[in-house]
């Protein structure tokens, strides 16, 4: 069955470009488009789209706030089309705090220099987010127990804290708004250290490490070279590049290396939790939030392998149920946990 997308730009050359790309695909149909933020609500009422593209800056009615209200009113995936610059990187963290699922550049040369190739990635992004997507509802978090999935243990809190010195967490698509759940809960006087790898590019990284800081009690850095680990303090991996951790478990410090062209992800889970575990091998705990495909399966199984212990997202909650899938389905998850327990459970841990 094709996936129905509704296109929204003020531009009608871009919508104009955006539908003959779309329509290439033999499994998505344009069923209609927008030029502003109103007729984007009242669109998606009328047609009931599996998937809309959203421009950000548009008369009448802007994309962030057309996003809020239509996943007040009638909860579709969005998938935000924005400029990679610093000021485009602001508005789109806005707009996943809006309930956007995920982002792609409006210039799709930012995507791959090959014009077929960027096209197909649009295009599969768009059938993944229909297909895989729970559009994320801005609502009060509610408290859910946590679901562990037999027959894997129950966590033991207290046999995590002995043993642990780091804490790791890897994510992607839905990840901005799964990391700022899980780290709002944290106390100030959280004892270990935290890296965080998001798939973000490099223009976005900076500007979500300011908003998760001014948003947690703990603070967020964006990684730099040299940085020494400190409890309480989380590290975001920098777009574009590659975190590790270095030196020994007395003194472990961070290293960030320039990506290699056929790396697919830059930053890469897997990448970083791999020099975690010559440092720490024993003493992690590793989580996996939303994302697509399975970066972190490797390196998690590395890790566990060696002691220490994983925890994974659980499907209710996940924005897209890939990377942390991976994880459940290769059976070396401690523990599988509703997106809010996860943040309980670490808090737990001060």
């Amino acid at each position: 069955m094709s996936v129905r997308v509704l296109i929204v730009d003020d531009s009608g050359f871009f919508r104009r470009r955006l539908s003959a790309i779309i329509s290439s695909d033999p499994y998505l149909t344009v069923i209609g488009n927008a030029s502003n933020g109103q007729e984007a609500i009242e669109q998606t009422k009328l047609l009931k789209p599996d998937v809309i593209t959203m421009d950000i800056e548009m008369p009448v009615m802007d994309g962030i706030t057309a996003t809020q209200k239509i996943m007040d009113q009638t909860p579709t995936p969005i998938l935000m089309l924005s400029t990679w610059t610093t000021e485009g990187a602001k508005s789109t963290l806005d707009a996943l705090d809006a309930g956007a699922v995920d982002y792609m550049p409006k210039r799709f040369e930012d995507v791959s220099n090959d014009k077929n190739q960027a096209h197909q990635q649009l295009c599969q992004r768009l059938r993944h987010l229909a297909h895989k997507t729970k559009p994320y509802h801005i609502a009060p978090p509610k408290v859910v127990k946590p679901i562990i999935k037999t027959p894997l243990p129950k966590v033991s809190l207290s046999r995590v804290s002995r043993a642990l010195r780091l804490v790791v967490i890897g994510t992607s698509t839905g990840g901005p708004v799964a990391l700022q759940k899980v780290l709002t809960q944290l106390p100030a006087n959280f004892p270990y250290p935290i890296l965080l790898v998001q798939h973000m590019p490099a223009t976005f990284t900076p500007s979500f490490a300011e908003r998760l800081n001014t948003q947690c009690k703990i603070q967020i850095k964006h990684a730099e070279n040299g940085d020494e680990l400190r409890a309480g303090t989380a590290y975001l991996a920098p777009g574009g590049m590659q975190m590790l951790l270095k030196g020994n478990n007395r003194k472990p410090f961070i290293e960030v290396q320039a990506s290699q062209s056929t790396q697919s992800y830059k930053p890469c889970v897997d990448i970083t939790f791999d020099s975690v575990a010559n440092i720490y091998p024993k003493e992690t705990l590793a989580i996996i939030l939303t994302g697509m495909g399975a970066d972190g399966r490797d390196s998690c199984q590395n890790l566990h392998d060696l002691g220490s212990t994983i925890w994974a997202q659980d499907e209710k909650s996940s924005t897209i149920y890939g990377m942390p899938m991976a994880i459940a389905k290769a059976g070396f998850a401690d523990g599988i946990f509703d997106l809010n327990d996860i943040g309980h459970r670490l808090a737990g841990l001060a």
